[in-house]
């Protein structure tokens, strides 16, 4: 399936709107990384665990709203957008979620 940040496909013509889909997902923090990582804060550079914990919670959103568009009928999905935000007390979550409208390219 093609999944992608544009309204339209270069070359593919869109023949049908299928509707808006979305994927989910709620990573926690974790106490031990955390420590680590502010200790990187101090020190300086990245934090190579958060980010692949990040990665690993947008390729699963994208996953999930796949899923839901091939559910659907649809062949790829147009216009996605990814949204990050902190949820829980003290924001001690990051919900990561993508969105895009299903369509059937030709």
């Amino acid at each position: 399936m093609l999944i992608t940040t544009t309204p339209q496909v270069e070359g593919k013509k869109i023949t049908k709107y299928i509707g808006l889909v979305s994927g989910e997902t709620i990573i926690g923090a974790n106490f031990f990384r955390d420590i680590f990582a502010g200790i990187r804060d101090i020190v300086g550079g990245r934090s190579g665990s958060y980010e692949k914990v990040l990665r690993e919670a947008k390729e699963t959103a994208i996953y999930e709203m796949q899923q839901y568009a091939a559910s659907m009928g649809a062949n790829a999905v147009v216009g996605v957008d990814l949204d990050y935000e902190t949820v829980g007390s003290g924001g001690s979550m990051l919900m990561v979620t993508a969105s895009g409208t299903a369509v059937i390219i030709e």
